[in-house]
């Protein structure tokens, strides 16, 4: 008789004395806001450095505005980036949860964070102006979890996102004091060496002035002026002298005229563009009022970089640590950090992949690691994924959730799947065996056991025997692949039809239709006719095209508008972004367009026609 293997998490002996009768609904996670931003960073940031993973998870204000844009068993990885990038520029993050931890044998040390985020223009200078769409059943969810949608509004994170950054800083240049690197200009000439020396003597007779004990008291209007005149300013308590310059190169000279100057700091004033505006040079009293003035910049530049980015300062942190990020459904997930957090999403998945491994190199997604143990389509969330490995392995893991967690109040459920995910990705290292580097390893590689799992967006991926990227399932029960071209399109069929009423109207019409095939509905308004033999839906389309359906029903259904498309109408609907909320409008709408332009390029000028290189007029022929 089999016994029953058992699959357990424990949590650590000290969270359940502080808490008896510990379960996973009253896991601690940490909830952040922009008042305990600040702090919590500083805290994360250590935890970050120190964990060996980090795993993160996303609330988002929707994720499709109709059934047929969710991505579906049909979609390629193409089609499927293109609908998630569109939920991912049309919704909003306001929670992002982050858990940096390390794997010791059965231990799971963990380190949970919930951020509550919401934008706005925190710099009051219009820009950017948000706005996003909100699916009421996701809104419903996080209500349900106990989320204050008041304190989100007024207390959440706000946050630019890098190319945000860069428009926010042009904008807002002349009002900050950023140091920087300038590039060095090769050769210098005879006028370079004339506005050194006329800098050098301008700073040494300020300096000079500066430090005269026996300087006379001047009239208030006369001292003004001559500040005016000099470029004499106050940094603080500090004396300060403005040099004003119109070129790059101008900005090296003066940068290398005042290395020879060793009681002054120089700070740039960058205006709108990236250049610089003019030149700042503070004075210090001493070594040691140079080091202080040195970190009150760092501190005041600290300070200036949290107020613009918000939120993605946890970002950078995340990808400066080059960490492996652990996901579940990488693909919704990392196209919604993408939009809100770095760029806009380019418009292919290829692009998007490049873009996004520059700043996070190794993402990780369970989804695809459950596959390797369970192909099945059904194992495809948390819950169930957790279910599926509960029958079948012994997998304990003891779970140790850090102080600043377990001391938590919170008896909210808030960032809890952050948690969860990190608990599975635990339980299977340990059913898949993933074995870590050798110490003498190069720091940065991952286990050989997970390696070929890295960076997998296609949401298709069955198995690491599996990578066709021409074939998608059909089917939730079955792996089984059909490539794209078996694939048709039916619409204008009668609405409240079933998928098993349409194959019975289809079964006998043809000799296509006596062999191996099926329906299923995408939608309401269209399905998809699934063939076994390749050529069939080839013959399909063109039948329906003459008219050639046998039986009577289908013929009064061509009448009233039946009509059939292949996949790569399919796939132009996603690229031409025709997210109507019926998928058979959207093919419609994509008929119209592709008339339309059939029609424009119909009206060319005659005896014009277009070689590789040049034009030919048929009439010189």
């Amino acid at each position: 008789m089999l016994q029953r293997r058992l699959f357990c998490t424990r949590i650590s002996k000290t969270i359940l004395q502080s808490n008896p009768g510990h379960n996973h609904s009253k896991w601690s996670v940490k909830q952040v806001t922009k008042s305990s931003f600040s702090a919590t960073l500083e805290e994360i940031s250590t935890f970050i450095s120190d964990s060996d993973f980090i795993a993160v998870s996303l609330k988002n204000t929707g994720a499709y505005s109709a059934p047929w844009q969710r991505i579906l068993p049909i979609d390629t990885a193409h089609t499927a980036y293109l609908k998630a990038k569109y939920a991912a520029e049309r919704f909003q993050v306001l929670q992002f949860a982050v858990c940096p931890f390390s794997i010791r044998g059965s231990k799971l040390i963990v380190h949970p964070y919930n951020f509550h985020l919401f934008p706005r223009d925190e710099l009051k200078i219009g820009m950017p102006s948000y706005s996003f769409s909100c699916q009421s059943s996701y809104l419903t969810s996080m209500a349900r979890q106990g989320f204050d949608f008041n304190a989100c509004i007024y207390d959440g994170i706000s946050y630019l996102s890098r190319s945000q950054e860069s428009a926010a800083i042009d904008r807002i240049g002349n009002a900050s004091h950023i140091t920087r690197k300038v590039q060095s200009p090769s050769g210098h000439t005879v006028a370079d060496s004339v506005f050194a020396e006329r800098i050098k003597s301008r700073v040494k007779h300020w300096i000079s002035s500066c430090r005269d004990t026996n300087k006379k008291p001047e009239d208030a209007l006369i001292s003004a002026l001559r500040k005016i005149v000099s470029g004499d300013e106050v940094y603080g308590s500090r004396p300060c002298l403005s040099i004003d310059v119109c070129s790059e190169r101008q900005v090296h000279l003066v940068l290398e005229t005042l290395k020879d100057f060793v009681d002054v700091i120089p700070l740039l004033t960058p205006a709108k563009g990236g250049m610089t505006m003019s030149i700042r040079v503070v004075l210090t009293s001493s070594e040691e009022d140079k080091i202080l003035l040195q970190k009150e910049l760092q501190n005041e530049e600290k300070e200036h970089n949290k107020r613009i980015r918000g939120f993605r300062e946890v970002i950078d942190l995340i990808s400066a640590s080059q960490k492996p990020v652990v996901v579940h459904n990488s693909l919704n997930d990392f196209t919604f950090v993408h939009s809100k957090f770095l760029a806009p999403l380019p418009p292919t998945l290829d692009e998007f992949k490049s873009s996004l491994c520059e700043v996070f190199p190794n993402v990780l997604d369970v989804t695809h690691l459950m596959k390797e143990i369970s192909p099945l389509k059904k194992v495809n969330n948390l819950p169930a994924s957790i279910s599926y490995l509960k029958q079948r392995f012994f997998a304990p893991v003891d779970m140790e959730i850090s102080n600043q967690a377990a001391e938590a109040t919170e008896v909210k459920t808030l960032g809890h799947d952050v948690l969860k995910i990190s608990e599975l990705f635990a339980k299977l290292y340990s059913i898949l065996k993933i074995a870590p580097k050798a110490p003498e390893a190069a720091e940065g590689h991952l286990p050989d056991a997970i390696e070929c799992y890295i960076n997998l967006f296609n949401p298709c991926f069955a198995s690491s025997h599996g990578l066709a990227d021409e074939g998608v399932s059909v089917w939730t029960d079955n792996t089984r692949k059909i490539s794209i071209k078996n694939l048709v399109f039916l619409w204008g069929f009668r609405g409240g039809t079933s998928a098993g009423q349409l194959k019975s109207l289809l079964y006998g019409s043809h000799e296509v239709f006596h062999n191996e095939f099926d329906v299923r509905l995408v939608d309401k308004s269209c399905a998809v006719v699934v063939f076994g033999n390749p050529g069939f839906s080839e013959v399909l389309l063109q039948l329906m095209d003459s008219g050639g359906i046998c039986t009577s029903t289908l013929k009064e259904m061509l009448a009233d508008g039946l009509t059939a498309a292949g996949y790569e109408a399919y796939q132009k609907v996603c690229e031409l972004g025709l997210w109507e909320a019926d998928l058979a409008s959207s093919f419609e709408r994509a008929l119209e367009e592709n008339d339309s332009f059939s029609e424009a390029h119909s009206q060319e000028l005659p005896g014009i026609c277009w070689n590789n290189d040049e034009m030919i007029n048929l009439d010189d022929l």
